[in-house]
């Protein structure tokens, strides 16, 4: 039995490269969301694979790291080279209000729910490999990256580990990126900065990790993020690389989020 109303899969017959597509009706968007899924081929009947969910940043939706970032690709590669274990790959879309959700509830929807409980019901239910005790990882980019640090740090308990790249730290830094005016988030959240939230569970907290690009826009927000987590001591990894707020970048370094998560689930964090 499926828990949403309506449910759209993608037919088996015309689907390329490992790639799955889900659309879903939730009282959550009120209306429908749509998952980019990466299903590795495993043997008949193995089931509880992890899941690792990836969001885009502003602008894009559910197709965004498969067709601009070759997550799949990546994914499968590092598969055959035996660096992680198979895994699932979920990109959901943000929700589609304005140039991006910022993955918090407002405007009576409840961004944040669809992704951290709607998009792994839908998976467990309509894909076998998936099941109730698959372990799942969340990360993402840009806007996604700070969806994923905000997620993983106000629902601890569903994440074995937290990766992001290239990420906001501060709602309002969704101004630097977005049409809408910033009254119309901040008016909505009561917990707008990345430091705040992962100090209100800093003993639950799962793996941390991010990185940014020395070129980026957004290299010393994340900057700071570092020496706020380092002064409360909060165990995290920080990472600084060549390049900018682009998909060249996201692409190179997706690599390290999977094997993060890889070690995260198959060996509790530990290196």
């Amino acid at each position: 039995m499926n828990s949403f109303r309506t449910i759209e899969r993608s037919d088996p017959a015309f689907e390329m490269g490992g790639l799955r597509f889900l659309t879903v009706k939730t009282p959550n968007l009120q209306g429908r969301g749509d998952i980019c899924l990466f299903v590795p081929k495993v043997e008949k009947g193995v089931t509880d694979l992890p899941i690792y969910i990836l969001l885009h940043g502003v602008y894009g939706s559910a197709w965004a790291w498969a067709m601009n970032g070759g997550a799949h690709r990546t994914t499968q590669r590092l598969i055959e080279h035996q660096e992680i274990r198979p895994a699932i790959i979920a990109m959901p879309s943000d929700g589609m209000w304005g140039d991006g959700s910022a993955y918090f509830s407002h405007h009576q929807q409840n961004f944040d729910q669809w992704i951290v409980n709607d998009v792994p019901l839908a998976i467990q239910e309509n894909i076998p490999e998936a099941g109730k005790n698959s372990p799942m990882c969340i990360s993402g980019l840009s806007m996604g990256g700070y969806g994923a640090l905000m997620l993983g740090a106000r629902f601890p308990e569903k994440f074995s580990a937290i990766s992001a790249h290239s990420s906001i730290t501060e709602l309002e830094q969704m101004a630097l990126f977005v049409e809408e005016p910033l009254e119309e988030y901040t008016a909505h959240c009561e917990l707008p900065d990345v430091i705040v939230a992962m100090k209100m569970n800093r003993e639950k907290l799962p793996a941390l990790r991010f990185d940014c690009g020395v070129a980026d826009t957004l290299i010393e927000p994340n900057r700071l993020l570092h020496r706020q987590l380092t002064e409360l001591g909060i165990r995290h990894i920080f990472q600084e690389f060549p390049g900018g707020h682009e998909w060249p970048y996201w692409q190179e370094h997706l690599a390290k989020t999977l094997r993060f998560f890889d070690t995260a689930v198959y060996f509790k964090g530990k290196s």
